[in-house]
């Protein structure tokens, strides 16, 4: 279906692909994989058109489209958040604009028999079914379905979508990719702005897509659960794997074992064609033979395997203090922030040992509560801490709170307290900080990083409660497996606020669900929760909808009076115009028929035949009544059948 045709980009001399070719087929299912940099953003810029490559092509087939979204996206509309999904569907609106035209103009015309008024009405009748099938009388509700799957609530949907973070403007213009229904979907982290049910919903979503999907994803399950197909970018090349990211991950560790032997083979024999040719370089007898293996070297094309990045984070958290049995207690928390309350009458207790996942929309209080709890943040209420809790806080914006002008060393210094220079310089090791690294400024690290030296400043004090919130972010995968196996191993009691399935998955034993301004408590971990969260979601949509049934037949049975009458009323005149245009039709029919029966006579007798100025055209005259009798049969079948189906439905004669 879309192809990707010797694809080759190169910056400042250096290729990020060279000549790479693949095919996308309808309902591809693709997850794009490679390390940062090895040029997965560029690919779908280039797909989308946003940039052009140094050579190759991109093969679209004619009408099909692509939707892209990008990581981030400057948006500046200041339309309520349903008006601007709306723009998703501009070629619905054309659409049904072009159906009120031709209506306007078959309205005005009186030649009802002329070749030119048959094609509006086949081109009226082709566009209103293609309206109906792309939704067209159905999209402000397909709209709203796919705002509120994205997270929010049906009360946002007439507010200004400048009143929103950047974070949320992201998922409005998710929604609108998704309600245009492209051919192929290019999403590059489309899951770094949602919560948890967010992307359990997008997740189904893409599942049931009728497109292709080619997307970039950190999320190991997002991609597992989607994905058929992995493309991993390596050294400009590109390698297919037709299996999830998973599995693919296992078939790339035997690829590049085989690419390592064949390396080493091909390694061994240069260095054997190299000895040949300088032990016979100055023998003449051997000329021949030397400069054909001197030849075979400069167009030898060497084996190269992109060498996996074997250093990785590696920690355990110290021994925890021991503390009390109950390591903390709220009751009727509150918290508010001016009129805007958070949460209200929260109670619950954490115990000892316990691990908890705080989970929820984005806005509900996950991040106030851990604020709360291990900083003592303005509330109402109580929040008492248990005895002898040391607490460990790892915040939301923990990167952005080291002081940037310190180096990495001095960063852990300043908190250090008595631990030695080679005690810091161990743990900084650790977290992949070495030589000359431990003098960076941490201004000049990357995301990443400084996640990393946030995480290590952590062991510095043994604690007994860790409250983690969004540690995963800026992690790559790996790193993300070695603090979930750190996180296990700790004896202490661990609260954690996080999107991420694959990471929670097996990690708590309990989750704290903020939703509404109401904290509610579930045990078992995020699996259960969500199995549990979908059965009740399913539940409340079929409440919602017989709710809705006993609306509309209350309203219905309130239709009396002049209600009644001018229902009645309605169905009057379309019935009469119904019945026009079957009468209409037939008596079209009877002069039609009746035409062609004086034609078939004079064909049938040949004096009359012979006395024709110009036969060919009476035939064609002939053929042409005959085509128009066709179209005038079809219409009165159809308006017959309208007029059949409406005394039907309507239960009137």
């Amino acid at each position: 279906m879309f192809s990707v045709n010797r694809l080759s980009v190169h910056f400042t001399g250096e290729f990020i692909f060279d000549e790479i070719s693949f095919l996308i087929t309808e309902k591809d299912r693709i997850g794009l994989t490679g390390k940062n940099g090895a040029g997965k953003t560029t690919l779908m810029r280039i797909m989308a058109g946003e940039m052009p490559p140094t050579s190759g092509e991109i093969v679209l087939p004619k009408e099909k489209t692509i939707g892209y979204l990008p990581q981030e996206k400057l948006i500046t509309s200041t339309e309520t958040i349903l008006d601007e999904a709306m723009k998703a569907f501009d070629e619905i609106i054309k659409m049904e604009e072009e159906i009120n035209r031709l209506n306007e103009e078959i309205s005005t015309r009186t030649d009802y028999e002329s070749e030119s008024y048959f094609q509006l009405l086949d081109q009226l009748k082709e566009l209103n079914d293609r309206y109906m099938m792309v939704g067209g009388e159905t999209r402000e509700a397909e709209a709203e379905r796919v705002l509120m799957g994205l997270g929010f609530e049906r009360s946002d949907l007439n507010r200004s979508l400048s009143e929103f973070s950047g974070g949320w403007q992201m998922r409005v213009e998710l929604a609108k990719i998704l309600l245009k229904k492209p051919d192929l979907l290019l999403l590059d982290e489309p899951t770094n702005h949602l919560d948890i049910e967010s992307i359990q919903w997008l997740e189904d979503f893409l599942i049931e897509y009728p497109g292709a999907i080619l997307l970039v994803s950190h999320d190991r399950r997002f991609l597992d659960s989607v994905t058929k197909r992995t493309i991993e970018i390596s050294l400009g090349k590109i390698y297919d794997y037709p299996v999830s990211y998973s599995e693919y991950v296992n078939q790339r560790a035997i690829r590049k074992e085989q690419q390592k032997a064949a390396r080493d083979n091909q390694q061994k024999a240069i260095a054997e064609t190299e000895k040949f040719v300088e032990r016979f370089r100055y023998k003449a007898t051997k000329a021949r033979q030397v400069q054909s293996r001197i030849k075979m070297l400069e167009k030898m094309e060497k084996i190269e395997v992109d060498e996996e990045d074997q250093s990785s984070v590696h920690f355990q958290f110290p021994p925890a203090p021991r503390s009390g049995k109950v390591v903390l207690t709220a009751e009727k928390l509150e918290k508010s922030y001016g009129e805007n309350t958070v949460f209200s009458n929260v109670n619950f207790g954490i115990q000892k040992g316990e691990f908890l996942a705080f989970v929820g929309r984005n806005g509900e209080g996950k991040s106030t509560m851990a604020k709360i709890i291990a900083e003592g943040l303005d509330h109402k209420g109580k929040m008492e801490i248990g005895h002898n809790v040391k607490i460990g806080y790892f915040a939301q914006n923990q990167a952005e709170r080291l002081n940037h002008e310190l180096t990495v060393f001095e960063t852990l210094e300043e908190v250090s307290g008595s631990q030695t220079h080679g005690k810091l310089r161990a743990i900084l090791g650790s977290f992949l900080f070495s030589g000359d690294d431990v003098e960076k400024k941490v201004k000049v690290l990357s995301g990443g990083e400084k996640t990393r030296l946030s995480l290590a400043k952590l062991l510095l004090e043994p604690v007994n409660l860790l409250i983690l919130d969004e540690p995963t972010n800026h992690l790559d995968m790996t790193s993300k497996d070695i603090l979930k196996n750190a996180l296990l191993r700790f004896d202490g009691t661990l609260i954690v606020v996080s999107h991420d399935r694959d990471f929670l998955q097996g990690l708590t034993d309990k989750v704290l669900e903020f939703r509404h301004g109401d904290v509610h408590q579930h045990i078992g971990d995020v699996n259960q929760f969500l199995e549990k969260r979908r059965m009740q979601s399913f539940q409340q949509l079929e409440t919602q909808n017989q709710q809705a049934r006993k609306q509309q037949k209350a309203k219905s049975a309130k239709n009396t009076g002049k209600q009644y009458y001018e229902k009645k009323k309605e169905l009057d005149r379309k019935k009469r115009k119904l019945e026009k245009e079957v009468s209409e039709a037939e008596k079209k029919i009877e002069r039609l028929e009746n035409e062609i029966q004086e034609m078939d006579n004079i064909m049938n007798d040949p004096a009359r035949l012979e006395e024709l100025t110009d036969q060919q055209d009476y035939f064609q005259k002939y053929q042409y009544k005959q085509a128009q009798l066709e179209k005038v049969m079809e219409n009165w079948e159809k308006s017959q059948n309208d007029l059949e189906t409406f005394k039907s439905e309507n239960n009137i004669e």
